[in-house]
């Protein structure tokens, strides 16, 4: 029988990202990841992992008045223009 791994517990931070797309994208990042970070920038600028993460995200099209909704949306980094956190969030 396989040996299971401890799941880590997950630490939210809320972010804010504009993509060079001129869409705006709201979510959560998870920052206890391997290695672990400290900081939601921490995660955004780490050349580790190509992809960001978030989930229940939110996403504004910059030609669209509708947002979208997604429970999981990977975002290339090299596509981010700024990132910020988000205290607005729940």
């Amino acid at each position: 029988m396989a040996e299971q791994t401890p799941k880590k517990e997950v630490k939210n931070r809320a972010v804010r990202i504009k993509l060079i797309d001129g869409s705006q994208v709201s979510g959560q990042v998870n920052i206890n990841r391997d290695p672990g970070y400290d900081r939601a920038s921490d995660l955004v600028t780490s050349y580790k992992e190509p992809f960001l993460i978030l989930f229940n995200v939110t996403v504004n099209l910059a030609d669209f008045e509708n947002s979208i909704k997604y429970k999981t949306l990977f975002i290339n980094k090299s596509h981010i223009l700024w990132a910020a956190p988000d205290d607005t969030q729940k």
